[in-house]
């Protein structure tokens, strides 16, 4: 029997699934911070994590619930209409539910009664989600430029986001929606230029319709 303890939970601006990029560093601006639970929260933890620019984070889909039922599964990048075997791809739809990210370590902090944390950005993980485990990224051994990618070898395709609605969101917050909402978040498998999809960014409820052109941002309002 494997018994895995929690170390941490990450926070981020991502109160809800929906909309969270499906790959870490693809919003740059998209930012998260490691709470440790209180038998690893000591300084000497994280003595010398400093001197990397980037860690990888694994973590758990605590939001998956539902067993799965099949080894084959459905990869947006393909349109979410073709199959493949479920290790052949990043879905969460997996045994075991883990997950791996490599995320910018922005600062650490070590004062304060929660210190020490991790500021990090580039997350893709929804908030609350619980972190198993943190190693530093090496670049001599984890890049390898020659790779083969499959089908997933080239970024995803970025459109314009434009905004219909009046806002007094803050700018910050404003590139995060604006560089989730280019991604195309909502199903790949829709097809339908009338229908609004919503979320929660930072605090902020945003609602958009997407539009072969791009996404068009209908309201943003503050979560109260």
């Amino acid at each position: 029997m494997i018994s895995l303890n929690v170390i941490a939970t990450l926070r981020t601006c991502y109160t809800d699934k929906f909309g969270v990029p499906r790959q870490p560093g693809l919003v740059p601006s998209a930012w998260g911070v490691v709470e440790f639970e209180p038998a690893y929260r000591r300084a000497e933890a994280v003595r010398g994590i400093e001197q990397f620019s980037h860690l990888w984070l694994i973590t758990q889909f605590h939001l998956v619930t539902e067993e799965p039922t099949s080894l084959l599964v459905r990869p947006p990048r393909l349109g979410g209409n073709e199959r493949r075997g479920v290790f052949a791809t990043r879905s969460p739809f997996r045994p075991n539910r883990l997950t791996l990210s490599v995320v910018k370590l922005d600062r650490v902090e070590l004062e304060g009664e929660a210190a020490p944390r991790l500021h990090v950005s580039g997350v893709d993980l929804v908030d609350g989600t619980p972190i198993l485990d943190i190693k530093p990224y090496v670049r001599y051994a984890d890049s390898i430029p020659e790779a083969r990618s499959g089908f997933a070898h080239e970024p995803p395709q970025r459109l314009p986001v434009r905004w219909e609605c009046a806002s007094l969101v803050p700018d910050d917050v404003r590139m995060i929606i604006d560089e989730s909402l280019s991604l195309q978040p909502q199903p790949a498998y829709h097809d339908d230029a009338g229908r609004q999809y919503a979320t929660e960014i930072a605090g902020w409820r945003v609602s958009w319709a997407a539009k072969a052109e791009g996404a068009c941002v209908k309201s943003c309002e503050r979560v109260e």
